[in-house]
């Protein structure tokens, strides 16, 4: 049977030679006993998780062991220095848990890996390191992809000083990111630390320690040898150092010397952590199949925890004996713990399960005053100008929005000195400074990282994705970490964001896929996410005061901009009626038809009901005014939201009507147009029901895109075919 680990180190213990001749000091006994006692608990938590799964307790085991050496760090930083941890920062953990009187790291990790409604983070929806009151922000297991967050994160603790923003860390407070070797290779850790090299080159504050714990394997892949070392002290304006774990010492003297130099210089720093991966990637990996038991069994040499024995027994703080008998005490301990924990209380109601991303906690309106207004607007109100575009809609919408809410950051590639693509930022960074309205790099992950991290620090951020098109590179940003940020901390924490996005189809002169894409499956598939699409002037302010409103309570909306009808005035040639009235904050009638459930109507025709959004809404209007002449009166709704669907008022609608058509200019295989049926269906609806859509294609260049897109002619032939 080969040696494992866990024999090995008691083997070794116990087998330890006398060398009464050798002593060495060490400048803190207590602070390496103490990170001792950490790497002991984590490594013993690891050994009792995967205990408990052998009894069918525990549901997650990917470890932490060969990795306790990251405990060094915890001990290089306050407790109140927010932290977004690797999943194998078992000995961090443990370090930071000793720091806060009544925490307990044992308990919080067991609790986590059997999916107890006791873990303190999730109640029991995923085994993730984090506390509130350890300041451990969990993060999900996706590869690289907090690095971005943690950017943002230290973005904001940099600009807060120069805000009116109070952040729940202390304003010196450093960021901590952990990570692996294998995934500094990933898009997201290469765009945060860019980004973070891109703001320190600038001279811009930015206080963030990265550790990367390089134990040489990615799951099965292997790391070339000198590859990670030579990418992470490429990185200009980034301070690095390389320690090995198996030199406790150096290792603590290190961190502590970074930790400082962030905290103190407000610049980034990496420490690159040499450590070993024992037991596998996870409990389910075979790590037989791709390494031999001899390569396996040498790694046994670099164990952390006993390079730190040796260092102990070395300075004569603890002999052989002591060092065997406190590592079987942790054990005892850990053990007893696993045993009185399991059979714990798991979530088995489904409404409780998903209560952190669904619950309202509706906050009071917030209002700038008159003084703010006329200083935002330079004096020249929109509400006193004559109709707006859509565009105009939402410039105005948004200096609003930033005049009432000293919290708030537009931003994004083009945004600020241009005013953006389509001008529908214009003169928001020359209103309210370079600080609030800023242009980022070209990245998108970048983007939705800083919208995270500002978000968490207190900020209420709304990032521009310049097209829809661009934001699929990054989609990742929104599902695997905003949307899922309340759901795994239970509701203690959360990113409220409004991400604009230009989008959609229909755009004359400049078209083709990557600017007109009609996607937007991924973004309705996220549990949580609200997205709106506005189609009218008259009602866009208001659609987006709502989703700024959500934002407010801790959600993460899209807010999706047609292109096409940005700059739009009429319906019919020359009548002026796509504009709008700008209605201020405040002036809105209570019952707004741009609540979040709520659809906005046009006409009173009863032959056929037209369900659609955004462009969708111009054509079918026109659509209706060309079957009107025909005698076919039509009734057309328009949507809002898509994400969550207004199931209620659809149904409400639907059911005065014999004949539906969802007009759906999204794509005919996952487009919006599915979902509507099937709320109408499953509503009981008995009438009967058409969808009308765009091709299975993606939207080519010039005039062919018309072949391929929905059109007034089409939903004109529709109609008449299901009244006929």
């Amino acid at each position: 049977m080969p040696e494992t680990i866990d024999d090995h180190v008691v083997r070794r213990l116990r087998e330890w030679p006398a060398r009464p001749d050798v002593r060495t000091s060490v400048p803190d006994p207590e602070s390496l006993l103490a990170y001792f006692d950490a790497q002991l608990q984590s490594r013993h938590l690891d050994l009792a998780i995967r205990w408990l799964q052998t009894q069918g307790e525990a549901f997650y085991t990917i470890g932490s062991a060969g990795h306790e050496s990251n405990a060094a760090v915890a001990m290089a930083l306050r407790p109140t220095d927010p932290a977004l941890l690797h999943y194998r920062s078992g000995g961090f953990y443990a370090a930071r848990a000793a720091q806060v009187a009544g925490s307990t790291a044992i308990d919080d990790v067991l609790n986590g890996a059997i999916a107890s409604t006791s873990d303190p983070i999730s109640g029991g929806r995923h085994k993730v390191f984090g506390h509130r009151g350890l300041n451990v922000i969990p993060q999900t297991s996706t590869i690289g992809s907090h690095l971005p967050r943690a950017f943002g994160l230290a973005f904001a603790l940099g600009r807060a000083p120069r805000s009116e923003v109070v952040p729940p860390w202390p304003l010196d407070s450093v960021v901590v990111c952990s990570f692996g070797d294998a995934s500094a290779n990933h898009s997201t850790a290469v765009g945060a630390l860019n980004a973070s090299a891109y703001c320190a080159y600038q001279g811009a504050p930015l206080p963030i320690l990265y550790v990367c714990e390089d134990n040489g394997i990615g799951i099965s892949t292997k790391s070339p040898t000198g590859w990670v070392e030579r990418s992470l002290k490429a990185w200009p304006s980034i301070e690095y150092a390389a320690v090995d774990g198996t030199r406790p010492v150096e290792l603590l003297a290190a961190a502590a010397h970074l930790a400082d130099r962030v905290r103190s210089e407000r610049r980034p720093a990496i420490l690159h952590l040499r450590t070993v991966r024992f037991m596998g990637h996870a409990g389910s990996d075979a790590e037989i199949a791709y390494r031999s038991q001899r390569e396996i069994e040498d790694d046994y040499a670099r164990d952390p925890v006993l390079a730190t024995a040796g260092v102990l027994i070395d300075a004569g703080v603890l002999t052989p004996e002591q060092v065997l008998a406190r590592y079987e005490d942790a054990r005892a301990t850990v053990m007893q713990r696993a045993k009185a924990l399991a059979g714990a209380q798991r979530l088995d109601d489904v409404n409780v399960i998903a209560e952190p991303i669904t619950a309202r906690a509706r906050r009071r309106d917030v209002l700038a005053t008159p003084e703010q207004r006329q200083a935002a607007f330079g004096g020249r109100l929109p509400e006193d100008e004559g109709p707006l575009t859509l565009a105009q809609s939402v410039n105005a919408a948004l200096k609003d929005a930033l005049a009432a809410h000293p919290e708030a950051l537009v931003f994004g590639e083009d945004v600020g000195r241009k005013g953006g693509v389509y001008g529908v930022t214009r003169g928001l960074r020359k209103a309210f400074g370079a600080t609030r309205v800023f242009d980022t790099l070209l990245d998108e992950q970048t983007i939705l990282g800083t919208a995270l991290g500002t978000a968490l620090a207190g900020f209420l951020p709304i990032p521009e994705i310049q097209y829809l098109a661009y934001l699929h590179n990054a989609e990742d940003q929104l599902r695997g970490e905003a949307a899922t940020l309340r759901f795994f901390s239970g509701g203690q924490y959360q990113n409220g964001m409004v991400v604009r996005v230009a989008g959609l189809a229909y755009q004359k002169g400049f078209g083709g896929h990557f600017h007109n894409d009609n996607s937007v499956a991924v973004l309705r598939d996220i549990p949580g996410l609200v997205l709106a699409v506005p189609s009218h002037p008259a009602s866009a302010p208001q659609l987006l005061r709502e989703c700024l409103a959500l934002a407010g309570e801790g959600r993460v909306c899209v807010y999706l901009e047609p292109i096409a009808l940005y700059h739009q005035r009429d319906l019919q040639d020359g009548d002026g009626s796509w504009t709008g009235t700008y209605v201020p904050p405040g002036a809105w009638p209570a019952e707004s038809s741009a609540e979040l459930g709520r659809v906005r109507t046009y006409g009173e025709g009863r032959d056929v009901l037209l369900v659609t959004f955004g462009n969708g809404v111009r054509m079918s209007l026109r659509a209706a005014a060309g079957l009107a002449s025909s005698g076919i009166g039509c009734t057309v709704v328009d949507l809002q939201w898509l994400s969550p669907l207004p199931h209620e008022e659809l149904l409400r609608m639907a059911a005065g009507f014999d004949r539906i058509v969802v007009v759906d200019e999204t794509r005919q295989s996952g487009g919006v147009s599915e979902s509507v049926v099937t709320a109408l269906v499953d509503g009981g609806h008995t009438g009967r029901i058409v969808r009308v859509t765009s091709a299975d294609s993606f939207i080519p260049l010039g005039p062919a895109a018309d072949h391929v897109l929905l059109s007034e002619q089409l939903i004109g032939e529709i109609v008449r075919r299901i009244v006929d």
